[in-house]
């Protein structure tokens, strides 16, 4: 057996997931399946909602108020009323995109920094602002060479400078794992007056998250990946730079009293405090908050660094064996080296990235390629099987 015999803290939670027998699923940064509890959950929402009678108007925020509060504590924020509910890191940006207009001091010739490659969420929601505000990009390149990260750490924090407007920069890299000093880029984005806006959802519910330690502005999380619950429906986090600030959408919900249905007619025009201006929309989801809501109570049980202890062991045997086929991996460095729950593995040079991902999926084997490396991406559910049917099969194609 090549995968490490796992006997950390938190043992293998296989059995609180449906993944059927004979798939190897190392693919949760593309999408997370339902645990027992959060499947249960949708179950019972869609038996609840079949008959709307007695529905009262409180409801149509209760469950909200909960999943904010969950998430708020998950990433160590001491205000729930902090958290908007959003549908997509897209949303979330661009809220942040439309407020960049507000922010003291900003102006023309002034630089957005992103780290190269970023998820196209994080670069796109800037065009717009850019070029009225006369703002420019500044993308930090990776390194060509082993080890990556340290010197890309240092690259961004050398790039954060007086004509930094805001620094957006994700926990790790969203294909290869690779992790970014948040505590470093915090404190540098503040020393010089820039704003600092988080993609959190390649981390947070897998990877500690202490905000209160980054003070990030901003962080936003799509919620079907490491925060395992359903798609298209996202948490964000906006602190003070955003308050009083211009919400994409004007609902109603949002505004102060709304629960008050007797009095909607009254219109107000005071709206809910801090990040509630920037709800999106029926921000209720009535059948998928309580699945997400199951989710977060879940990730709390189990938590970050649980999952980090677990997935590391789990994959430690492996990557030597990869290695000695010319694969690359980034090698731990703390909070400048890789994650434990997404590691890019790099192929050798004669090793074709989609041949190699279909022969994977051939024999059942489920993770992503992205350029020249392989997104491997475990979780609590996955075992040492799936680990050796990972190796077995790239020493079959890369070997040969």
């Amino acid at each position: 057996m090549l995968a490490s015999p796992v006997s950390s803290a938190l043992s293998c939670q296989k059995d609180q997931f449906t993944l059927p027998e004979g798939v190897h699923y190392l693919n949760c940064a593309t999408r997370s399946p339902f645990s027992r509890k959060v499947e249960q959950a949708g179950h019972e929402a869609l038996a609840h909602q079949a008959n709307p009678f007695g529905l009262r108007p409180d409801d149509f925020f209760t469950g909200a108020v909960r999943v904010r509060a969950l998430f708020s504590e998950l990433i160590n924020s001491p205000d729930p009323d902090r958290i908007a509910v959003i549908p997509s890191v897209s949303y979330g940006m661009a809220v942040v995109a439309r407020n960049l207009p507000r922010k003291p001091g900003i102006r023309a010739g002034q630089h957005i920094v992103l780290v190269q490659s970023e998820f196209p969420s994080d670069v796109y929601a800037w065009d717009r602002v850019c070029t009225e505000l006369g703002l420019h990009l500044s993308v930090v390149a990776m390194p060509d060479d082993f080890p990556k990260g340290p010197q890309w750490n240092e690259r961004l924090l050398d790039a954060i400078g007086p004509d930094t407007a805001l620094v957006v920069v994700p926990p790790v890299h969203w294909m290869y794992g690779i992790r970014f000093d948040l505590e470093a880029v915090g404190q540098r984005a503040r020393e010089i007056g820039a704003w600092f806006a988080i993609d959190g959802t390649q981390a947070v519910g897998a990877l500690p998250f202490d905000w209160q330690a980054i003070r990030s502005d901003a962080v936003i999380c799509a919620g079907y990946k490491w925060l395992m619950g359903p798609y298209s429906l996202g948490l964000a986090y906006y602190g003070p730079a955003f308050d009083d600030g211009i919400p994409l959408e004007e609902s109603w919900m949002n505004r102060l009293d709304s629960n008050q249905f007797h009095r909607l007619m009254d219109y107000q025009p005071q709206y809910r405090p801090k990040a509630a201006r920037y709800n999106v929309g029926e921000a209720t989801h009535f059948l998928q908050m309580p699945m997400l809501e199951a989710a977060l109570m879940q990730l709390l049980d189990w938590q970050p660094q649980r999952i980090q202890d677990y997935t590391n062991e789990l994959m430690a045997g492996a990557w030597p064996a990869l290695e000695a086929l010319g694969c690359h991996v980034e090698p731990e460095n703390g909070s400048r080296g890789r994650s434990h729950h997404l590691v890019g593995l790099w192929l050798p040079d004669h090793a074709d990235p989609m041949t190699v991902q279909q022969a994977l999926q051939a024999n059942n084997v489920s993770i992503s390629a992205r350029r020249r490396a392989l997104r491997i991406a475990p979780h609590l559910y996955n075992t040492s099987d799936d680990v050796n049917a990972l190796v077995r099969v790239l020493t079959d194609v890369i070997g040969t």
